[in-house]
């Protein structure tokens, strides 16, 4: 026979290779199914910010299709005035940005010498290298025309899923207790809500976060002067969305834009405006976040983030942290649960 211990570890490697095992499966599946699959998390991470909205609409006396479908118009409102001023502004600046680029990737080259002249040349071939991989991705395909008809096709299934979510939200609890096996109905129907809940305090937070993010740093922009603020706070506010390494790349392009078209000093301005925008947010707002939502370390985030973009590209990435904080927030219950009926089993013993 083998000792005790052996035992336990044998046993404990067995679950982490069942539960390897169940993940892998679960993440092939939802790879090979994607264009259902993705539409679905969308339209969570939709429910999870727009929610509230829905929420007043009903204590306001309005139905509760007709609330979710205002907010629903609302969303599609909002998101395509900013869709439209985002991609506006970029494109505008985009030529000035480009041309800044290239000029700070000369100034490093000139500063640094063979070092920086092989950014000179991925500045000045660049416009060829995505045009080369552009015609090689698009020779990938049956045609362009069909890949915009999915990512509309998925988009439209989101906004329709978003509006059923909110319509049948209050039904969510007895659907989950009809579904779940017998005795654990109220464990699913509470790990469900707190993972829920988890998703909300990230998207809403996020969103908050991202707004004072781009506003701060487009003012400061206009303030130095510096070309194409306006598209430069936008990949801001997107870059948000993808933590510590959205704000690293929006922040170094800023930069470099700076650096090209005004001047080291007023480069370095503008590294002190990012940098201080990164305090506010780590030392300030990402506290307020966070007390809301389910606790993650960086390092985590980080390795959450490599294999969101390993498995998904770039939605892995925006979707890989929501789901980490999700399946945080499960843990955190199944643990509090646990912790509890340790206690009180304590508790009945030492009566």
């Amino acid at each position: 026979m083998l000792p005790d211990s052996v035992r336990r570890l044998a046993a404990w490697c067995a679950v982490v290779l069942l539960v390897a095992g169940v993940v892998y499966v679960a993440i092939r599946l939802c790879v090979g199914f994607r264009t259902a699959v993705v539409p679905v998390l969308l339209a969570l991470l939709g429910t999870a910010l727009l929610r509230p909205m829905h929420r007043r609409l009903v204590a306001a006396g309005v139905h509760r299709s007709i609330a979710a479908a205002l907010t629903c118009v609302a969303v599609v409102a909002v998101v395509g005035g900013a869709v439209y001023v985002v991609v506006a502004a970029i494109v505008d600046a985009g030529d000035q940005i480009v041309h800044s680029l290239r000029e700070a990737a000369r100034s490093i080259a000139t500063r640094f010498g063979p070092a920086g002249t092989s950014l000179e040349d991925l500045a000045t071939n660049a416009p060829k290298l995505l045009g080369k991989f552009g015609g090689t991705a698009a020779s990938g395909v049956l045609s362009g025309v069909s890949v915009v008809g999915e990512a509309i096709a998925m988009a439209v299934l989101a906004l329709l899923l978003v509006f059923f979510f909110l319509r049948d939200f209050h039904r969510a609890g007895d659907a989950l207790r009809a579904v779940a096996p017998g005795g654990t109905a109220g464990t699913v129907e509470a790990m469900a809500r707190r993972a829920f809940h988890a998703v909300e305090g990230f998207m809403r937070g996020t969103t908050f976060i991202a707004l004072i993010d781009s506003v701060c740093v487009t003012v400061g922009l206009l303030i130095l002067k510096v070309p194409g603020a306006v598209g430069l706070g936008a990949l801001v506010f997107v870059g948000a969305y993808i933590p510590y390494l959205g704000a690293f790349l929006s922040g170094a392009v800023a930069v470099l834009v700076a650096l090209a078209d005004r001047g080291f000093v007023i480069a370095l301005w503008a590294l002190g405006i990012i940098v201080a925008v990164q305090l506010l947010e780590g030392h300030v707002l990402q506290p307020m976040v966070q007390s809301r939502t389910v606790q993650m370390h960086p390092a985590v985030v980080m390795v959450t983030l490599t294999a969101g973009a390993s498995v998904a590209g770039i939605l892995g990435l925006l979707l890989a942290v929501p789901l980490t904080a999700a399946a945080f927030g499960v843990v955190h219950e199944l643990r509090g649960r646990h912790e509890a009926g340790e206690a009180g089993e304590a508790g009945a013993v030492s009566y």
